[in-house]
């Protein structure tokens, strides 16, 4: 699995439109066959960053999401909102899917 987190700092005058300006990329991305999530959050320490957490199937999946007509869509609409280029880290996993958190395990 392909797992992904990225750090988007927004200008503050378009923060609390992020997640509509972003929604058609966001749901276009969810639709691909590949992508596992693709989730927005954001940060309570600073309104105007969002942070996005996302995974795909494989290197393959990830090829076809930055292969996209919607991804380069966003490529040519997203960055006029954006303080900085967004910080990203990327990793290849042994795994594919969530695990738990067995420091915080919920008990019956």
């Amino acid at each position: 699995m392909i797992f992904i987190t990225a750090k988007f700092r927004i200008k503050p005058e378009h923060a609390e439109a992020w997640p509509e300006i972003t929604r058609e990329f966001t749901e276009a991305t969810r639709g691909e066959a590949g992508c596992k999530w693709f989730d927005w959050s954001r940060s309570v320490a600073d309104p105007n960053e969002y942070v996005l957490v996302e995974a795909f199937q494989d290197g393959e999946a990830g090829a076809a999401h930055v292969g996209s007509a919607h991804f380069k869509a966003a490529q040519e609409k997203l960055p006029k909102y954006l303080v900085e280029t967004p910080r990203v880290v990327n990793m290849v996993l042994e795994q594919d899917d969530w695990s738990e958190l067995g420091e915080l395990a919920v008990r019956p």
